[in-house]
């Protein structure tokens, strides 16, 4: 198996999640109040899951992998176009978590004028994003990689999902701690 495997059978599960916001919004749409709850369970799987677990092994494993090799000029303006889709990425689901609170709390009782646009913006924005790393830069860029170098970035993706619960779940109490004592 390449790296590459596990990453987008990860893109698989985010699309899935996908298809459930664009069901909200046309919920929504239609005249529903906004399922906060769900939307708050959406805004931590991008957060834990699309974004610490599956652009955390991109980032911090892959793409520093690619960064010690000779790509082309177009495989790093792909690359460092990812990068910048990943940064856009949480900014997005920073603002969606704004939005979706605000509406609960009735500051904001026009969901349609905020929280509605965000979303759709995220179901547009992520399926472009994997596209282009499943279909346009993921194949090409193996080719800089041995079996071995290949093998060590698998192993490494494992032992980084292995600490990734530990790490949300210390995260969740250190903060917790810190605003008891503040």
């Amino acid at each position: 198996m390449q790296p590459i495997g596990p990453l987008m059978h990860e893109h698989r599960l985010i699309e899935r999640l996908l298809h459930l916001v664009e069901r909200e919004v046309r919920e929504v749409e239609a005249g529903s109040r906004p399922d906060s709850a769900f939307l708050d369970q959406a805004v931590d799987f991008f957060r834990s899951y699309a974004d610490r677990c599956h652009h955390g092994k991109e980032e911090d494993i892959l793409f520093r992998e690619l960064a010690k090799k000779p790509l082309s000029a177009d495989e790093k303006r792909v690359l460092d176009e990812l990068v910048d889709e990943h940064v856009q990425g949480r900014a997005l689901v920073r603002a969606i978590f704004e939005a979706n609170h605000a509406v609960a709390r009735c500051e904001n009782a026009a969901p349609a004028e905020t929280l509605l646009p965000l979303l759709r913006k995220l179901c547009a924005f992520y399926p472009v994003h994997i596209a282009k790393e499943d279909k346009h830069f993921f194949f090409p860029v193996m080719r800089h990689f041995s079996r071995v170098e290949m093998d060590a970035m698998l192993k490494e993706f494992e032992e980084f999902d292995r600490q990734l619960v530990h790490e949300k779940y210390a995260a969740v109490v250190n903060d917790r701690e810190a605003a008891l004592k503040a």
